[in-house]
């Protein structure tokens, strides 16, 4: 299975469409290195992440706590804090480092907040495979907003011999957000065909792969059901910086357990756990996260290798590139029926707008929004 640890809720992005920043949790309370070494060791996948995690002081030090217990141990970043990035890459050249960015230039700099931010992002980049990195590469957020760079990120990722790791705009009580929604709905998701097509045309396997998550995310920007079942709780848990264990980022409901009072063993298996993993059998949410879609579309019997439903659409539509066709979307999602998002509230860019923030200390601890799950 995969786990997430959001090892802070500090942040020095200011994104459009997360609220972290302005309710970053106080570094005396945050999860430590003793509450992280009773995970059990075996994960396929460990994401260390945030917030923001080189703001972390620790950040090396847990990356050696956890990087024993997984196969494949990564940082989800701004990339903004370089110099952190560029040690722990020359302690452990093998980690995966994603970069989140939104665009080129002020376009990024705009929906996060951030001073430089593509400038310094790229600087970073450069630093990371210079400095040996392996399994380098960004990760974009899809939006109205930087809807017409979505290849253009792509491009960019592959002329650095990066990857580029994707995500549609979405709510969740982590972000303390409930009012995330795509207004031209249509757009946005023609703009992910090219980058669909794109990928496939690809001669990475790998990237074939992705094409498929991203038509996933077509269908999520849509607003229409998932492509497969959510196995979150069961193949993948998120731990918040307090140690609460959560089968995903997007409910709060979906409480299983406390890692600092509990066992892994208590919390996993207990009937609490039996009881949240019910609901999400249950839940109406249409997310497709990365953290849920790439656990959905395995092989229950052999995990390293997809689905036959997915294998089938991968080999079929690459065959039909090859031969000059054009992949028919209409076949595998709906634009007959798309939701109206047009009263949706719109985001604000706090690059220039001050803002402030809400130190969150143990016994206070809280999510602003508590029911962002029931929005879709």
């Amino acid at each position: 299975m995969d786990i997430s640890i959001i090892t802070t809720y500090r942040c020095n992005s200011r994104c459009s469409m997360c609220n972290i920043w302005k309710n970053p949790t106080h570094p005396d309370y945050e999860v430590d290195l003793e509450t992280l070494e009773k995970l059990p060791a075996g994960f396929d996948y460990l994401n260390i992440t945030g917030g923001e995690p080189t703001l972390r002081k620790d950040l090396l030090s847990i990356c050696h706590t956890l990087a024993p217990k997984t196969k494949t141990l990564e940082i989800s970043t701004n990339g903004l804090n370089g110099d952190v990035l560029e040690s722990v890459v020359r302690k452990y050249p093998n980690i995966k480092i994603r970069i989140s960015v939104e665009g080129l230039d002020g376009k990024n700099d705009v929906i996060r907040g951030e001073r430089n931010g593509f400038e310094k992002k790229l600087e970073t980049m450069k630093r990371l495979i210079a400095a040996g990195g392996k399994d380098l590469g960004f990760a974009t957020t899809f939006q109205d907003e930087n809807s017409d760079q979505i290849v253009v990120l792509y491009q960019l990722a592959e002329s650095l011999h990066v990857e580029l790791a994707t995500s549609a705009l979405h709510n969740g009580f982590q972000f303390h957000k409930n009012d995330n929604q795509i207004y031209d709905r249509v757009r946005v998701a023609k703009q992910v065909e090219f980058l669909v097509t794109e990928m496939l045309s690809s001669w990475k396997v790998k990237t074939w792969f992705r094409a498929y998550l991203n038509l996933g995310l077509i269908a999520k920007i849509l607003g229409q059901q998932r492509l497969h079942p959510c196995k979150q709780g069961t193949d993948s848990v998120f731990v918040d910086p307090w140690g609460d264990v959560y089968a995903c980022n997007v409910r709060n409901d979906l409480h299983m357990g406390n890692l600092r009072t509990q066992s892994w063993q208590e919390i996993y298996q207990g009937d609490v756990a039996q009881a949240v993993r019910s609901k999400v059998t249950e839940c109406p949410q249409n997310c497709w996260m990365v953290s849920s879609a790439k656990t959905a579309i395995r092989n229950k019997h052999f995990a390293r290798l997809p689905k036959t439903s997915v294998l089938r659409w991968v080999l079929i539509n690459k065959l039909k590139l090859l031969v000059g066709r054009s992949i028919a979307f209409e076949r595998y999602v709906d634009y007959a029926h798309v939701p109206d998002s047009s009263g949706a509230t719109r985001r604000v860019s706090y690059l220039e707008r001050p803002e402030k923030k809400v130190l969150q200390p143990e016994e206070s601890r809280r999510y602003t929004q508590l029911d962002s799950y029931f929005n879709r």
